[in-house]
């Protein structure tokens, strides 16, 4: 699919990869609204590219389908979404004050597991009404799962759970919404330069980049909007998790 003319849903574009992936799609052409718990950041990206912002907590049902319906009335229904809206709570299962309160690993599982689907079913439903474009296509989602889907942390529990949910349902979302013309992808990134990863320490940074085979630097969010364009673009992708990472293994701390 070409973006260029189109409709196009970002979550978690406040800022980091989702902003960068917003800015992408604007650029090339996509008419963008810019989803994002935090109003005033999505204001401001959607203000720079000239797009929508939308306050949206993803994992609230009623949150999803307003900001969405906002998206609709401004731009028409979407053909495309990239889910990126994700948290991060760690903990080890036991820790020094005993177990890991529950409800931590349920917001997480709220927030990147359920808040994906959320976005994905609401999108789906109006890219299932819009006339087809070539090959029969009428929408693709692009959803954010982690390399900690593959190799979790010490400490990562509900991360990776969270994640590797979302690579899970990659091919049976892409199986199920296949007779609608509807294609879904996922993007497993690396160690990424988000902001919150740029405000750790410089020996920190420095210990996280030298895991990283080649190139043996923190990845940049615009390398994840490309290969985003790129699977929007090429209509045989599609049911696969596409790790990029710079062949980056992760220890178990």
């Amino acid at each position: 699919m070409d973006v260029k003319g189109h409709a196009a849903l970002v979550t978690g574009a406040g800022s980091g990869i989702g902003a960068e992936t917003a800015r992408a799609l604007a650029r090339a052409g996509a008419r963008v609204a810019v989803l994002d718990l935090n109003r005033e950041a999505a204001l401001a990206v959607a203000k720079e590219i000239g797009g929508l912002g939308v306050e949206c907590d993803v994992s609230d049902a009623k949150s999803g389908e307003t900001a969405v319906a906002a998206a609709r009335a401004a731009h028409g229904p979407s053909r495309i979404l990239v889910n990126v809206a994700g948290i991060l709570i760690p903990g080890r299962i036991v820790g020094r004050d005993g177990a890991l309160p529950l409800e931590k690993f349920a917001r997480v599982i709220e927030v990147n597991l359920i808040g994906t689907f959320n976005m994905m079913r609401l999108a789906a439903a109006d890219m299932a009404g819009l006339e087809p474009l070539a090959d029969g296509e009428r929408g693709v989602i692009v959803n954010t799962s982690s390399v900690a889907a593959y190799e979790g942390q010490i400490g990562q529990v509900a991360y990776a759970a969270s994640k590797a949910g979302i690579a899970g349902l990659t091919l049976a979302a892409a199986r199920d919404l296949a007779r609608l013309g509807i294609r879904v992808l996922t993007i497993a990134p690396g160690l990424i330069a988000t902001p919150m990863m740029l405000t750790l320490p410089a020996d920190v940074q420095k210990s996280l980049t030298d895991q990283v085979p080649f190139p043996s630097r923190l990845g940049h969010a615009e390398e994840y909007a490309r290969l985003a364009l790129h699977m929007i673009g090429n209509v045989m992708l599609n049911g696969e998790t596409v790790r990029l990472d710079g062949a980056l293994r992760m220890g178990p701390k």
